[in-house]
Formats: C-alpha cells, sequence, structure tokens
C-alpha cells in the first residue's frame, strides 16, 4: 500500500472557511511528515496560511504561525482543552448505572483554569526545578549505563537503546511504578497515543484509558495504604478544595501523567541525537567546549519542536482573520510556530548564537508542559553523557529514519554508527 493511500478521506469545505484558508495536510499520515517529519514542517511553515483549515481527519483548523499559537494558547475562553464541558461530564456520570466504570479526564491537562489550577497545584512542587535537580545524579546514572552498554558495538537503534529506556525508567521511579513492567506500560502508552484522533467515539478513548488505569491498580492501591517517596504517595495525601483524594481524582490524575511521562520526551532526545549525528562539526563543538550544549539544547528543542496540543474552539469567534465556528477542532502546531519565520530569522539553521532562543516548544500560558524543567535536564545530561563517551557518531545510511504524526511528532527509528 502506498503512503497516498493512508491519507484520511477529505471532507468538504465548510461554508465559513474561505478557499484561501485550506491547506492539505493530515497531521497523522502526510506522506512527507512521516519520511522526514520536519522538513515537512518547515514547508508547512513557508507554505501555508498562519491559520489554516485542512480537509483531513473529519476536518480542522491548524494555527501555525507562532503569533497564532503564542495567542491562542494563552486565549482559554476561546480555545478551550475541555472538549467535553464539565457540566455535561457531571450529568453523564450522575447518570451511569451502579457500578459502572466512571468516565475518566486526564486532569489537569483537559480542564481549563480555575478548576485548571487547583488540580495543577500539587503536581508543580513535584516537577519543580528543585525537585529535577534531586534527580540529576540519578538520570546521568542511568544516562550512563545505557551508554556504556552500547559503545563496544559500534552501532545502535538509538530510539529502543536510549531514548525510551532512559526517561521512561526516570518517570517511572517519580511516579512509584515497577521499572521492571516498562515494556508493559509502553505497548499500552502507545495504543492510547495511535489511535487519539482514530475514532471520535468518547467510549472508545475511555475504554483504552480504563486499559491504562487497570495497569496501575494494584500499585495505586497498595501505596494508599503504604505511602512510599514517590509522586502517587505524594497525590494520595493531597486536598483538592479541602476535600481528601479520591480514586477517581487518582485515575484522572495518573492517565494524565502516564501519557506524558511514558512517551514525550524520547521523540525530543530522537530528533537531537538525529541531528547532532548529521553534523559531526557541531560535536567537536560542543566536546571541545561542553559548558555549550545546554544552549544547544534549546535550539535543538527550537528547530525540532514535537508537540501538537489539540483544543476546541469555544465559540464562534473571529481569529487572524479567518471565521471559527462552536465546536471546530484547532491544533496549535508548535513545530511550525517555532519555524516561523517573521520570529527566527533563517529558522531552518541550527544557529547557537541565535539571538531570540525563547522557542514555544513547551508551550505557554495556563497549559505550559509541567514537565519542561524534567525535560531539559534528561536532554542536557543525554547530549553531555553521549558526546563525552562516544567517538563521532553518524546516520547509518542503510536504515533511514522514518517518522510518526499525530500529538507528537517523533522519529521511529534512529541507527547509529561509530568507530571502535
Amino acid at each position: 500500500m502506498s503512503e497516498v493511500a493512508t491519507l484520511s478521506p477529505a471532507v468538504e469545505k465548510p461554508e465559513h472557511v474561505p478557499a484561501s484558508a485550506v491547506y492539505d495536510f493530515d497531521y497523522y499520515n502526510d506522506p512527507g511528515l512521516v519520511a522526514d517529519a520536519h522538513n515537512r514542517i518547515l514547508e508547512i511553515a513557508r507554505n501555508a496560511p498562519p491559520v489554516f483549515w485542512t480537509p483531513r481527519n473529519g476536518g480542522h483548523w491548524v494555527l501555525r504561525s507562532h503569533a497564532a499559537v503564542f495567542k491562542a494558547s494563552r486565549d482559554y475562553e476561546s480555545f478551550t482543552s475541555e472538549f467535553v464541558p464539565q457540566e455535561k461530564i457531571r450529568a453523564m456520570m450522575a447518570a451511569l448505572p451502579p457500578g459502572a466504570p466512571h468516565i475518566l479526564q486526564p486532569i489537569p491537562i483537559n480542564v481549563d483554569p480555575p478548576m485548571h489550577t487547583k488540580f495543577r497545584a500539587p503536581l508543580n512542587i513535584a516537577f519543580s526545578p528543585k525537585a529535577v535537580m534531586a534527580l540529576r545524579d540519578k538520570i546521568r546514572a542511568l544516562a550512563i549505563h545505557l551508554i556504556e552498554k552500547i559503545k563496544p558495538n559500534g552501532k545502535c537503534e538509538f530510539m529502543s537503546a536510549v531514548a525510551e529506556p532512559l526517561p521512561v525508567e526516570v518517570f517511572l521511579e517519580i511516579f512509584g511504578l515497577p521499572v521492571e513492567r516498562l515494556p508493559e506500560y509502553r505497548a499500552v502508552a502507545k495504543e492510547h497515543i495511535e489511535n487519539i484522533g482514530v475514532s471520535a467515539d468518547p467510549q472508545e478513548t475511555n475504554k483504552r484509558l480504563h486499559k491504562i488505569t487497570a495497569i496501575m491498580h494494584d500499585t495505586l492501591m497498595d501505596r494508599k495504604d503504604n505511602p512510599k517517596d514517590d509522586l502517587i504517595s505524594v497525590l494520595w495525601q493531597t486536598e483538592i478544595d479541602g476535600k481528601p483524594m479520591t480514586l477517581n481524582d487518582m485515575e484522572n490524575f495518573c492517565v494524565l501523567l502516564f501519557i506524558g511521562g511514558l512517551d514525550t520526551v524520547m521523540n525530543g532526545m530522537g530528533h537531537g541525537v538525529r541531528h547532532l549525528a548529521m553534523h559531526p562539526e557541531l560535536q567537536a563543538e560542543l566536546r571541545a567546549d561542553p559548558k555549550l550544549i545546554p544552549e544547544a539544547a534549546e535550539e535543538l528543542l527550537r528547530r525540532y519542536t514535537f508537540t501538537v496540543p489539540p483544543r476546541m474552539v469555544a465559540k464562534d469567534i473571529e481569529f487572524e482573520g479567518v471565521k471559527m465556528k462552536h465546536g471546530e477542532r484547532a491544533f496549535l502546531f508548535l513545530p511550525a510556530a517555532d519555524l516561523d519565520a517573521t520570529e527566527y530569522p533563517q529558522p531552518e539553521q541550527f544557529d547557537l548564537k541565535r539571538e531570540n532562543k525563547a522557542h514555544i516548544a513547551f508551550g505557554t500560558g495556563p497549559h505550559r508542559c509541567l514537565g519542561s524543567h524534567l525535560a531539559r535536564v534528561e536532554l542536557q545530561i543525554l547530549y553531555e553523557e553521549l558526546l563525552s563517551r562516544l567517538p563521532e557518531f553518524r546516520l547509518d545510511p542503510d536504515k533511514p529514519s522514518k517518522f510518526h504524526g499525530g500529538h507528537v511528532i517523533g522519529p521511529d527509528n534512529v541507527n547509529l554508527v561509530w568507530n571502535v
């Protein structure tokens, strides 16, 4: 089957959408995206309207300019994260028969302020810069272990050998889930992420989320009675609006943390290491002066931003010159926003001396990425240890990378080779 055949069917353009605002893009299966993600994203940043409507995946808006993304990210009254209003959720919950599984909500990402604020508060401490800095030694020890394991081989598939186990094992330790079950956890997280947007049926989504809570259930209940030094235990001891944490609240928190912790940072690692493998001169510069690595990590995040947060238009509005209707979907296309030439001169260039390093890779506004501090530390330590322990590495020319689209865009494989 050809890549083109995998495109979702195109739907008819709504009357309120002008033809000039239409740009054909399938954020899951666009052939250019799966062949070389950020080359295609750069093309979109150059050629697509700042805000465009695509007929793929049921038809939806894409906000690709830096200005549009920045503005919409902060305007939760127009671009809501509540795809199902809380009033409707409460009515649906009240109508459930006794004993029926409750409706799961990834909290706090799927609610807006003020509800978002009170549910995010207990997580801010766990992912604060101070808390993350206390993990540096553990993160470094794991990075060293994984790199030394592959070093004698002269080659590796980086995503499976390092990019997956490093952030996932760190997260499991923070969270309090047994590391030895990592393959099980990754499988169920991947199943959910790959099906987001494939089906609009909320019952199917709820089934997948309950599959995630089921795999954590024994650990959750054990920590309630036998607290340890982990995030699950901390959450059990947290009050929301002065009320003790309930199992429903715990499961809502945990599905979000589980999905984010098991599938996000590894994509950033893959993009960054792939760039380093394509640029031996940058490897040499960073090896000669490791103090430049934090700056390099930030510029890599800008050049290869990889998350696409979904929103829903909360009311009929005119935004950046186009009319949007209540209930339409709008994706904040952060990867294109960070390649916007109006914000970053020569955005395709990796530039350590770039004056404007204020990227939007972690989003902005109330839903800015909770784990940004942890991600930064993990990326910097990975680059430090990889460059200090491996000789010059390059991409295997016989095994080119392929990519996946969706709400987290990343490489499926990054095959490296080096001399031993």
